[in-house]
């Protein structure tokens, strides 16, 4: 399955979660309660949990979607989610793109406020920008713990889609530790994130940089790609992806401390590649190194440009992409197998990854 990023099409209808409860009646005489009584009891179990359930929406929705604002790069439109109270909001990287002025629009107000790019990582597709004049009222949002995070737990979608401010989408957790390539043709940044959250809630143009919420009004990612169907060239309803909280987090604090990333967490190879096709021009055959950094972890196991990469550890490189998946599912200082040919000899060595 292939994966574009948010501004790709994506349509999911809205849907209402209603959960009912069923009451078991004594079949014994004499238990005092009629079927009719019991039927009574029973139909009213079903709307109370639905009211219940909406109550929650409510007061997630009211807590939270002052804290998701509207982005405007150029003719672009994204989404963003207030970090703190001294103005800075966490985005996407491929929302701001380029640019280094922004206008925000928050959820309260129609007035344009202006921005300025703190420092954006495309790497993990993640960036950072700054009010130029903070707004009374202006609130942070909360972030929730990513390892926390639950299959079938029920989420909110909250952005800007197709430029509707504040729309509001739910659904639940698909899947988490999902390891996901952005398409890097039509603005998308091409990087390879890890530990992503799959969610069913609707993920349309415009909701890249919002908030992937929990009902205890805490955001839990930053929804950022839709999937692709190839076989039907467009679209797979209800498969979308966050980026975690605790990625989040990490990359903006360092951001805000030091105007950087300082600590990736991103294994790398240090060198350039590009992929390679087999002898019949006919499929990916693997990944030729172009330029291996100085001191890095490729040049320190002696692998050389012209070096071709089929394997690290048991997987398969046939790709960039491959290659890239292969590296997010490690840590720098990890100890992998790789195996290449060199002159159509072929070799394994131990690297010691560095961090991208």
């Amino acid at each position: 399955m292939d994966v574009s990023r948010t501004r790709a099409r994506l349509h999911l209808p809205l849907a209402a979660l209603v959960c009912s409860v069923a009451l078991i009646a004594g079949c014994s005489s004499g238990s005092g309660s009629s079927p009719a009584q019991d039927g009574t009891t029973t139909q009213a179990a079903a709307p109370a949990a639905a009211n219940d359930l909406q109550d929650d929406y409510l007061k997630v929705i009211k807590d939270v979607l002052p804290s998701v604002v509207q982005i405007r790069a150029s003719g672009d439109l994204g989404s963003g989610v207030v970090y703190d109270d001294n103005g800075h909001i966490v985005t996407n990287a491929h929302v701001v793109g380029d640019e280094k002025t922004f206008k925000v629009t928050t959820a309260n107000s129609e007035d344009e406020l202006t921005a300025t790019l703190v420092y954006a990582y495309p790497q993990q597709d993640l960036a950072v920008i700054k009010l130029d004049k903070v707004p009374d009222g202006l609130k942070a949002a909360s972030f929730g713990d990513s390892s926390k995070v639950q299959v079938g737990q029920i989420v909110l979608a909250m952005g800007s889609p197709l430029g509707l401010s504040s729309s509001v989408t739910q659904g639940i957790v698909s899947a988490t530790g999902r390891t996901v390539s952005e398409g890097s043709t039509g603005g998308g940044t091409g990087a390879t994130i890890a530990n992503m959250v799959q969610t069913s809630a609707a993920i349309n143009p415009g909701n890249s940089g919002g908030a992937l919420v929990d009902l205890d009004g805490r955001v839990i990612g930053i929804p950022t790609l839709a999937a692709t169907d190839p076989t039907l060239g467009g679209t797979a309803p209800g498969i979308g992806f966050a980026i975690p909280a605790s990625m989040v987090t990490k990359v903006a604090d360092q951001i805000i401390k030091d105007g950087r990333v300082t600590d990736s967490g991103r294994a790398a190879l240090g060198i350039t590649a590009r992929t390679v096709v087999d002898d019949d021009y006919q499929a990916a055959a693997g990944v030729a190194v172009v330029e291996v950094k100085s001191g890095g972890a490729a040049d320190k196991a002696g692998i050389e440009p012209g070096d071709i990469i089929t394997k690290i550890g048991d997987t398969d490189i046939t790709t960039i992409t491959s290659l890239s998946e292969a590296l997010a599912a490690e840590k720098p200082g990890d100890k992998v197998a790789v195996t290449y040919t060199r002159g159509g000899s072929e070799k394994t060595v131990d690297v010691t990854l560095g961090e991208q």
